[in-house]
């Protein structure tokens, strides 16, 4: 069995978790404050596993793991993270540093039980991290979200933070790609070098190797003198290659071929450069059908999709949307020093219901749309009605989230948000939704059995 050293200040929580602990047959140590572990951990043997607050009375949590990752014999001792309060920085600050998991208060004791048995028989090192700021600076981008889908995405961004490999990074348009990438350049040892981003799918085929490699004096006409490309521009960083499924075959294999050698030659010169850069790639294409298709390459994916990273869609997050909405708002009174608007209980629960194609972006410029017509403080359903007349307005258009689906993916989410809204327009009226659907009530309860659909709260 196992020694647990739990580091809470909360009397009832630790003594509680105590408690689970030595059910489960294990060992509980305890500490009070960040001062009282490291002392206890300066003294042999190390414990199997600690449990550790992130707000602690004097040295907080992450200070003292980054302590004792310091430590002899302690870097490969698993360390599980507790927090009240989630946040995406202090999730990542945590999975940088090396943690074997982040869990948000209160834990039950099947869950404890599940993580001590998976940490005992991992025997896994915990890779030495380096500082990890948990305060992001101001404006900086923020990997925002509450939900069990981007707390997975906020682990594992921190986890590959630690690291130098590439990174590629999928999901659909408007799902916060670059927002990812740049979370993860921040929190890496990168974070003093340059970010550098290029949309592969923006630059015309012709110029996408100068842009990328740079050129020599007289390397084709127009070029007066030489330039830099983007890879040299991030040497010590990372470079951002967004929609990297846009990028044509001949220039798949350039690219595959700096990735293995490290070095770069600009047009039209002999002078190889070496350069020391993070590739973090991102794409809303399916990378493994188009290289069936032949259109991409399959070895270039190998080297790309060292850690993959897929950035789920907003209707599958349903948790984060009204905290996204209440911080675009906040965002929005802010930086045009306005009243700060709130939605109303019919808004909330309206954006909720809505499938959002467009994602969190689409999210964002709903509430800048709104806030900025809305005629008073408090926003309403009828000031997002401009949502309903952008579905209409596109009912002979298939939006590029569903054209590349398999037929019948793409149906059941058409039919899961036309379902969903009919049901937002009949404010929770299931009589009242199947007539506006031309179909019976009892068809409508057997379709959303099957579809996983609630009505909206």
């Amino acid at each position: 069995m196992a020694n647990v050293l739990i580091i809470d200040d909360d009397d009832a929580f630790r003594e509680g978790l105590v408690e689970t602990v030595q059910d489960l047959g294990h060992t509980p140590l305890e500490a009070r404050s960040g001062e009282d572990a490291l002392d206890r951990l300066r003294e042999p043997p190390p414990p199997d596993c600690i449990f550790l607050d992130f707000r602690l009375p004097g040295a907080d949590g992450l200070a003292v793991l980054e302590s004792l990752r310091g430590m002899p014999g302690l870097q490969s001792v698993p360390v599980v993270m507790l927090t009240a309060h989630a946040t995406s920085d202090n999730t990542i600050g945590a999975m940088r540093l090396g943690a074997f998991e982040h869990l948000t208060k209160p834990v039950g004791r099947e869950d404890i039980a599940a993580l001590l048995e998976r940490i005992l028989s991992a025997h896994a090192d915990v890779p030495v991290a380096q500082v990890f700021t948990d305060e992001a600076p101001p404006r900086a981008p923020q990997l925002l979200g509450v939900s069990e889908a981007m707390r997975d995405v906020q682990k594992r961004l921190g986890r590959a933070a630690g690291t130098h490999a590439t990174v590629l990074i999928t999901g659909e348009t408007g799902t916060g790609k670059e927002v990812a990438a740049r979370v993860l350049h921040r929190a890496s040892a990168r974070a003093g070098g340059p970010f550098v981003a290029v949309n592969c799918a923006a630059i015309p085929d012709d110029l996408l190797e100068s842009e990328l490699f740079g050129h020599g004096k007289g390397a084709f006409t127009g070029a007066y003198a030489d330039r830099r490309g983007r890879l040299e521009e991030a040497h010590g960083g990372t470079l951002f290659l967004d929609e990297i499924g846009d990028m044509p075959l001949a220039m798949q294999a350039k690219l595959l071929r700096v990735l293995q050698e490290r070095q770069v030659t600009p047009l039209g010169t002999n002078r190889a450069v070496n350069i020391d850069v993070r590739i973090v790639a991102a794409t809303h294409r399916d990378l493994n059908q188009m290289v069936s298709a032949g259109t991409f390459r399959q070895d270039l994916l190998y080297r790309l999709n060292v850690i993959p990273l897929h950035m789920p869609p907003l209707r599958e997050r349903v948790a984060d949307i009204l905290p996204l909405a209440e911080h675009f708002l906040s965002t929005i009174a802010s930086s045009a020093d306005a009243v700060r608007k709130h939605l109303s209980a019919d808004a909330q629960r309206l954006l909720v219901a809505l499938a959002w194609p467009g994602n969190v972006r689409e999210l964002a410029n709903a509430m800048e749309r709104a806030s900025a017509l809305a005629p008073g403080p408090l926003l309403t359903r009828d000031d997002f009605a401009f949502l309903f007349d952008a579905a209409v307005t596109a009912d002979d258009a298939i939006p590029a989230s569903l054209a590349e689906l398999p037929l019948s993916e793409a149906v059941a989410r058409l039919e899961r948000a036309l379902i969903a809204r009919a049901l937002v327009l009949a404010h929770g009226n299931r009589a009242e939704a199947a007539r506006r659907l031309g179909i019976s009530r009892q068809s409508l309860y057997t379709r959303m059995a099957s579809l996983g659909l609630s009505d909206p709260a």
